[in-house]
């Protein structure tokens, strides 16, 4: 009898693969105990991710020091990219408001990931986003988090506005002074440099040289880094430095967005005479009002180096350059200029626009891009920024005008 063999098959084993988990932490405070707060959730979520054997570890995502907008959080969207290139299935967050105070964001982003097949967990408020109610949980929760958050901002608008009345500022930093005991002081070494300023103007030297001249004698600007024309021209305007304050120049848009403003009349505000020494005599002060009032009006000229490599494009990113368009500058950006609006479509801003609305800031401008929609954005060295809407001014076609267009139609058509 011959030997009979069989093949026994291995049995199949089943392996389940591992959900991949990361946390989102946020503090929406630079002070030490909230830094401290952020590094805590860091370590928690760490720990406790790990500490299932069937959860694989894919992070944690912390931003510090900001406020809860989408937009504004570089971590959070990295978070959502990795969400979208498969690396994170479930993400865990403390609640509701620390994923996002505004209700529209966090369904849109909660949606988002449930197409994605991201499931998000609330620990506080015990939802999973892809549980059945989740949703409808989730809209409630975060309207009630978000009427939260503008209580505390109207709370916080109003005490701010009542210091206003009462001549205290919010906050107060300003060259040429320090703050001791609640009190404004004199920063001597400050002061000499912006009695120098003044006295430099009332000789007839202009801002940009000004600046270049601070720069030679290496004196450190107010923020550390080098002059520049609008960090003089901000000094020579300000009007702290005859001992008075204007407050409420600038108001948060909402409470949302946090963006801020150039109050231009929207919101009262509080001029508050003799609030601290002077620095410069009032007599000066009012001279040099008079005389960038005067060089203003005479010679835009001199714009150009206001702007010049401070524009940037809100579509392309290239940067804005002058040019001369019926005896009056214009500001365009170099790839619509040069390749054509199939390639750009920003517009051009008058120059005379971009003076005005840039005027009047007594903070360092870092950056200006020119955003669709005839809005401008200024980004400032602190890091703020406020955007402001410009209208086209009509062209008014004077006959000079229509004799150089006529003219230039006729040569392109060769009927001279």
């Amino acid at each position: 009898m011959g030997r009979k063999i069989t093949a026994i098959p291995p049995k199949k084993v089943m392996v389940t693969e591992r959900k991949k988990v990361a946390a989102y932490a946020r503090v929406s405070s630079g002070k030490d105990a909230m830094l401290h707060s952020l590094s805590a959730q860091i370590s928690y979520y760490s720990s406790f991710i790990q500490s299932h054997g069937d959860w694989k570890f894919s992070g944690v995502y912390a931003d510090e020091a900001i406020t809860g907008t989408k937009e504004n959080r570089a971590e959070f969207q990295r978070m959502i990219a990795d969400c979208k290139a498969g690396k994170i299935d479930m993400v865990i967050t403390k609640s509701i408001s620390r994923f996002a105070r505004n209700t529209v964001t966090l369904l849109e982003t909660v949606r988002e990931l449930k197409t994605l097949g991201v499931d998000v967990y609330f620990e506080e408020q015990n939802i999973h986003s892809m549980s059945g109610d989740g949703e409808l949980m989730l809209t409630i929760l975060a309207s009630f988090a978000q009427e939260e958050s503008l209580s505390v901002s109207e709370n916080c608008k109003w005490r701010i506005r009542n210091k206003f009345q009462e001549g205290i500022p919010n906050t107060f930093y300003v060259y040429g002074f320090k703050k001791e005991n609640d009190e404004i002081v004199v920063n001597e070494a400050e002061a000499q440099v912006v009695k120098d300023i003044v006295s430099m103007y009332l000789e007839g030297m202009g801002s940009v040289k000004i600046a270049k001249e601070l720069n030679r004698r290496k004196i450190p600007a107010p923020r550390g880094d080098k002059w520049h024309q609008q960090t003089v021209m901000g000094i020579l305007k300000n009007e702290k430095n005859i001992g008075d304050m204007l407050l409420q120049k600038y108001y948060t848009k909402d409470h949302i967005s946090k963006k801020t403003l150039k109050n231009d009349g929207k919101l009262p505000k509080v001029y508050v005479r003799n609030s601290h020494e002077a620095i410069v005599s009032k007599e000066n002060f009012d001279e040099v009002q008079k005389i960038i009032t005067e060089r203003t009006s005479k010679d835009r000229v001199s714009r150009e180096y206001d702007f010049k490599g401070v524009v940037f494009c809100g579509i392309c990113g290239n940067r804005y350059k002058r040019k001369k368009n019926y005896k009056k500058y214009v500001w365009v950006c170099n790839k619509a200029h040069t390749e054509g609006v199939s390639e750009c479509s920003s517009k051009q801003v008058p120059e005379s626009i971009l003076s005005e609305l840039a005027s009047g800031f007594d903070k360092e401008i870092l950056k200006i891009i020119v955003l669709p929609e005839n809005i401008i954005q200024f980004i400032f060295e602190d890091g703020s920024s406020i955007e402001k809407k410009w209208e086209k001014p009509s062209r008014k076609w004077t006959d000079e005008m229509k004799s150089e267009n006529y003219e230039n139609l006729r040569r392109r058509h060769g009927n001279e």
